[in-house]
């Protein structure tokens, strides 16, 4: 095995200064020597194979569904009233979140040499003293929030939970588990991915971390995912900025709660929310 790695990784690393030498200008090549390349970083590799383990683990783990077929088996430990099997749905959905967006790259953040959580975004400094920024986007961004809660579109979609407007219960219980795996999500993209990749490549970080962030969006509306393009621009750009998530956690949960209490108005008085 360590015979493979040394094998594979020599061949990254003449891709890698391949690269470098071709970035140079025709005009200087075999002239002047530029400095030396910098060194082909292993780093950025073990934050993008835990992220291709982390989105493995939400599509065949951390689905509902998943839950669903589990209850069914005779072996399966636990069990949960009718009436609530789908707000413990979203208790493993998120849970599953929980572990693969905050707890996973937690742990591969504590053990890679030299690197500290606080430096991923883990942060409330940047977060207070750009304030103002977050909170002028979130009025910025309200008209749009309150335009896409009248459609037919969204309403078939939010609240998740189609039984929010239920109870005081309902509603509360699933706001706590919606705003966590939010919480969970800013961290892995705007802070383990962006600060684990910021090293190697700077900014570009920002146009990795927007492509897996815009699939999982993939199921919801058009405008939605198109608008994730852009919000994953924005956020990325202001959470390398203050080197803190925690505005985009503000941002984030203020136009999910938005978007669930404007589109809970349509919801029956008894019954489920339609879709």
């Amino acid at each position: 095995m360590l015979a493979v790695w040394r094998w594979v990784w020599g061949h990254w690393r003449a891709i890698h200064e391949e690269s470098l030498a071709s970035a140079q200008p025709a005009g200087q090549r075999g002239k002047k020597a530029l400095p030396a390349a910098p060194p082909l970083d292993w780093k950025p590799l073990v934050i993008l194979v835990a992220t291709a383990l982390t989105l493995t683990l939400q599509e065949y783990a951390g689905d509902r569904n998943v839950f669903a077929r589990l209850l069914e088996k005779p072996w399966f430990p636990f069990r949960v009233p009718n009436e609530y099997w789908e707000l413990w749905s979203f208790v493993w959905w998120t849970g599953w979140r929980v572990i693969g967006y905050l707890l996973l790259p937690m742990a591969v953040i504590a053990v890679l040499p030299g690197e500290r959580i606080r430096d991923y975004g883990w942060s409330f400094t940047g977060f207070f003293k750009h304030l103002n920024t977050y909170l002028i986007l979130f009025v910025a961004v309200m008209p749009v929030i309150y335009l896409c809660s009248q459609t037919r579109a969204f309403r078939n979609i939010y609240p998740f939970y189609r039984f929010a407007h239920r109870s005081a219960f309902d509603f509360v219980s699933w706001e706590l588990l919606y705003l966590l795996q939010f919480l969970s999500l800013e961290f892995f993209f705007r802070g383990f991915m962006l600060n684990g990749l910021k090293k190697a490549i700077g900014a570009h970080s920002i146009w990795v971390m927007i492509v897996p962030y815009c699939m999982i969006h993939y199921g919801k509306t058009w405008q939605e995912t198109v608008g994730a393009i852009i919000a994953g621009l924005i956020l990325g750009t202001v959470a390398l900025r203050t080197k803190s998530i925690w505005g985009g956690v503000l941002i984030h949960c203020g136009v999910a709660l938005s978007m669930d209490i404007l589109t809970i108005q349509d919801c029956p008085k008894t019954g489920p929310c339609p879709r």
